[in-house]
């Protein structure tokens, strides 16, 4: 049976944690946040699960009526966002068996490999040590902030600079880091990473400006292990209509990279051990709306779904109001 935790605003403001375990759900007394309660756990020397069953329970919750009432947030979050760390990985994910098989032998065939293809190769034979050390580094690439980040029905805002915004279906890692620098691992959240796919396409070197976007995680954060085989759905809806639709996987089983080497080589920079900090670690994805020629407009609704998550990562596309040819100026002191 998946736990999971939920940060719940009702009608008057108040916050609150609601704790599910399958379809049940109920509000957890006296917390009124996941990093609160996160907190607590760090210090009892406690798995968040054991803090949250210690809170006892209080009032039964309808998740569906509630996320269909837009009462949910994003399942983390720190009252002052520029401690709270967007970054992610990618190159992490295999794809379709037969598909990267073709991929693998027209590359190994090539008299040139691209760097992207290469980073691949290298993730696939060394992202996963038997051993259980270090392995190949990743892909890695900032994404800002927690005022970057959206919750459930919030909008993913494309700047005016913006030449695309394209979904990308993932499973985020939430980590908080202790008061010794130790990151703890609260759980995991269904995610879309949100880029901007055809600055990226233009040439791989501006892959950093296509990642400084939004980004939107589903209401709840699985706590405990996530399933190694995760099989899920990404569509988008345009004036009510299902324009695109194609399953994706994650977790580990369908990664060239374990989730403890993508883990180890985003900790072992001493920037991101601050404690305090609120990290959201997005692990990539193989499925792209944007792949299959589909491009994005204002007003598509994205819908992201995969078990054992409850409830999907939905939210609207939109466009930041201003004229991308105005040159933003500096002021000299």
């Amino acid at each position: 049976m998946a736990t999971r935790l939920l940060q719940h605003r009702a009608e008057d403001g108040t916050r609150s944690v609601v704790l599910a375990e399958g379809s049940a759900a109920h509000i957890l007394p006296g917390v009124a946040s996941v990093r609160e309660l996160a907190l607590r756990a760090i210090a009892a020397g406690t798995s968040l699960a054991a803090a949250a069953q210690a809170c006892g329970t209080g009032e039964a919750v309808d998740l569906a009526a509630e996320f269909a009432a837009g009462r949910f947030l994003a399942p983390i979050d720190h009252e002052d966002p520029a401690h709270l760390v967007l970054s992610g990985t990618g190159l992490t994910h295999l794809g379709s068996a037969e598909g990267r098989d073709k991929m693998h032998r027209e590359a190994a065939a090539a008299a040139h490999q691209t760097d992207s293809m290469r980073m691949f190769l290298e993730g696939l034979a060394g992202g996963k040590p038997a051993d259980g050390g270090v392995g190949q580094q990743p892909e890695w690439f900032y994404k800002g902030d927690g005022g970057q980040l959206v919750g459930p029905d919030a909008a993913l805002d494309m700047p005016p600079f913006a030449q695309d915004g394209g979904e990308e279906p993932e499973l985020a890692g939430i980590y908080l880091i202790g008061p010794d620098g130790t990151p703890f691992r609260l759980g995991f959240a269904l995610a879309n990473e949100f880029s901007d796919h055809v600055t990226e396409r233009h040439n791989y070197l501006w892959l950093a400006h296509s990642k400084l976007r939004r980004a939107a995680l589903g209401p709840e954060l699985l706590i405990g292990d996530a399933p190694a085989d995760i099989h899920g759905t990404s569509r988008i809806v345009r004036g009510g209509e299902v324009i695109w639709e194609k399953p994706f996987l994650t977790g580990e089983a369908n990664m060239s990279h374990s989730l403890a080497n993508l883990e180890h080589h985003h900790f072992k920079y001493g920037l991101f051990r601050r404690p305090g900090q609120v990290h959201v670690h997005f692990f990539g994805t193989a499925t792209l709306s944007y792949s299959d020629g589909v491009r994005t407009e204002p007003g598509d609704l994205f819908e992201i779904a995969a078990a054992p998550f409850a409830l999907p990562c939905r939210n609207p596309l939109t466009r930041e109001a201003g004229d991308p040819a105005v040159v933003q100026g500096v002021t000299v002191l």
